[in-house]
């Protein structure tokens, strides 16, 4: 196991942007503890009703994938308050779990800021998004007769790991190692960390089959990564142009 604590690139700026998406995310798991399953998957990201449509709002028996063998599940869909294609956006900031959510701010907490002083505020915000939409939008594909809900910000997070992996592949991270901290290189800790979720997208898109599903968005993982990719590129010049910058005395200007 390799758990990311934090990298050694400092920024000089205060991430605000990053700081209010994981303040809103925390937010938004905090209203699903109070409003229960129904809020959570009304405002989820069902495949199925997006490829469709159509809203779900009765119960449905799905045969879910864990550990090689099908469980079945009766999950109890609720009316979509808004359009169905609205879901591509609330579903990134549901959680499943507290430790679902711990995880994706985690990684966004120690990537984010540096993604966010190359692209400034605004696009940062932006790009975030869009890798998120792009993420939901490769898991849709994939499986859309899904009536399995799909949520969570790791699509988004792929994607700015995605820009920091190309833009700093040879910052140093602290990473947790079994139990031992030792630093990798971010090209080490990012590209290990796609690569499985490119190796686990491909295995669980062969075990979907009608409404079975893996469990695990691995596909939102690799959609969101790939757009991050995309964006990096688009955006190396303000990325060279960052690192000219720290090179010499005087601040970064937006």
């Amino acid at each position: 196991m390799v758990l990311p604590l934090g990298d050694l690139e400092r920024t000089r700026i205060t991430p605000y942007a990053t700081y209010v998406l994981i303040a809103l995310n925390a937010l938004v798991y905090l209203v699903q503890l109070e409003l229960g399953d129904e809020f959570t998957i009304a405002y989820a990201a069902t495949p199925y009703e997006i490829t469709h449509g159509t809203d779900i709002h009765h119960e449905v028996e799905v045969s879910r994938v864990v550990f090689g063998k099908d469980s079945p599940v009766v999950i109890r869909h609720a009316p979509v308050p808004l359009p169905v294609w609205l879901t591509l956006v609330t579903a990134m900031f549901l959680h499943g779990s507290p430790l679902h959510l711990a995880g994706n701010m985690l990684y966004l907490w120690i990537f984010g800021d540096n993604v966010e002083e190359v692209l400034g505020k605004i696009r940062y915000v932006l790009t975030y998004m869009t890798c998120g939409i792009i993420g939901m939008l490769a898991q849709v594909i994939a499986e859309p007769h899904s009536k399995v809900p799909v949520l969570g910000a790791s699509g988004a997070i792929a994607g700015v790991m995605g820009m920091y992996v190309a833009w700093f592949p040879h910052n140093r991270v602290r990473v947790l190692v079994i139990r031992f901290i030792t630093e990798l290189p971010a090209l080490a800790v990012i590209g290990g960390w796609i690569a499985i979720q490119v190796w686990a997208g491909i295995g669980a898109a062969r075990l979907v089959v009608g409404d079975k599903t893996a469990g695990v968005a691995y596909l939102a993982h690799v959609g969101g990564a790939a757009s991050g990719l995309i964006f990096a590129a688009l955006f190396r010049p303000r990325a060279n142009a960052l690192r000219e910058q720290n090179r010499r005395p005087g601040e970064w200007r937006y």
